[in-house]
């Protein structure tokens, strides 16, 4: 790979904000997902609405969305972009004694949402580490990955399962 094939850095290897200006608006759409593992006591204050701190998915869930809201402000190069839809599902997985969690954004736009995606499920997870800790301090975030992407010029492209 060349320093040319590198859309955020120019010519000369400085950093720059790919110009968008002239590309089509165009529906686009991008799942992300994290995986947090824990202990299963944890996992069933969780489920069991027991945490002293509250509803600890419904917390995650209102992270996740403002996340990916606050993308651009956290992704030094990434666009600040009208969202028109973001969802993030937490499901517990009491075989696995994890919760799996699923980001959701949309919009009509000249560039992509994945970033805005991995960053809503990746803060969901760091949320339900924030809350969880002083009762599981090993707690584990992984599994942070792209699912799929719909839209704009490279089309649909999702992971390989």
């Amino acid at each position: 790979m060349t320093k040319d094939s590198l859309t955020h850095i120019d010519a000369q290897g400085n950093a720059q904000m790919v110009d968008v200006t002239a590309k089509a608006v165009t529906e686009r759409e991008a799942r992300a997902q994290a995986l947090i593992t824990m202990k299963p006591e944890t996992l069933s204050m969780i489920v069991n609405g027991e945490h002293k701190k509250g509803d600890v998915l419904a917390v995650a869930r209102i992270a996740g969305i403002q996340a990916a809201k606050k993308c651009s402000e956290l992704i030094p190069l990434c666009h600040p972009l009208m969202l028109t839809s973001v969802k993030v599902e937490l499901t517990p997985d009491a075989d696995n004694n994890a919760v799996h969690i699923e980001a959701r954004c949309k919009l009509a736009g000249q560039t992509g949402v994945e970033m805005e995606a991995l960053t809503a499920a990746s803060v969901a997870a760091l949320t339900i580490y924030d809350m969880c800790k002083a009762v599981d301090k090993g707690m584990v975030i992984g599994e942070v990955k792209l699912l799929e992407k719909l839209g704009g010029r490279s089309g649909h492209w999702q992971a390989a399962t």
